[in-house]
């Protein structure tokens, strides 16, 4: 289980590319490696945070996500919080690049919800990886 409790789609899919034997590395389907273009990262209030990603050579949105899910791991570290919680988040392509727009709430205790991010071993699985955080 890396990431959410219990394991969510997202972090399925960096459990998926990190530990599967035989399986595509991220960006694979691409002709070259991924390319993460940068986060924009916006306070909404005290606890909700948008980010917005984007990035070529993803493999489909789940790539978008996981960028966005690095993301918001290590803003919960760097703002003091353990956990974050994705709320939502919208992808789209156009051409070859990829944009995500995220919501997630931080917080200092495992958030209720369906879709909480222990911020540690997320970022430790993007590390890993090679996805960059903030």
């Amino acid at each position: 289980m890396i990431g959410r409790l219990p394991l969510g789609p997202v972090a399925l899919a960096l459990a998926v590319s990190a530990g599967a034997a035989g399986c595509a590395p991220l960006g694979e389907k691409s002709a070259k490696a991924p390319e993460y273009m940068g986060v924009e990262t916006r306070l909404l209030d005290h606890d909700l945070v948008n980010f917005r990603v984007a990035m070529r050579g993803a493999r489909d949105g789940a790539d978008v996500t996981a960028y966005a899910d690095c993301a918001a791991a290590q803003y919960a570290l760097i703002r003091g919080f353990g956990f974050a919680r994705h709320v939502r988040t919208n992808v789209e392509e156009d051409g070859g690049l990829w944009r995500g727009d995220a919501v997630y709430t931080v917080s200092a205790s495992l958030p209720r919800g369906v879709s909480p991010i222990d911020a540690e071993v997320v970022t430790a699985a993007c590390a890993d990886q090679g996805i960059p955080t903030v």
